[in-house]
């Protein structure tokens, strides 16, 4: 991937239901998802902001902001924080559904 899809940038929610092989699948986040104690999201913003939004307290979404960037390599390089960094594969990209794979 040089440049994603415009398609990327919103919300999604991790539809951990559907996860398989180590690949980690996401809907946009106004999906009508199973109902669950608590869903993780991410977001990608077309300004290089990624927010990791994790399950805190009360189950309620908790934005740990961040920046993500496309590397030579076609991979996602997102960060949050100081020493949070991860290389992301998009396995499928596409309006409905985000499937990611984490890579070393």
């Amino acid at each position: 991937m040089t440049e994603p899809d415009r398609s990327l940038f919103q919300r999604w929610g991790h539809s951990f239901e559907e996860d398989h092989a180590g690949v980690a699948v996401y809907r946009p986040a106004d999906f009508d998802f199973p109902r669950a104690r608590g869903r993780d999201s991410i977001e990608f913003r077309p300004d290089g902001t990624f927010i990791d939004w994790a399950v805190g307290r009360g189950d309620a979404s908790e934005p740990k902001p961040g920046s993500w960037r496309v590397g030579d390599d076609g991979l996602l390089g997102v960060s949050t924080g100081d020493t949070e960094r991860r290389t992301l594969q998009v396995l499928h990209l596409g309006p409905d559904r985000l499937e990611l794979q984490e890579r070393s």
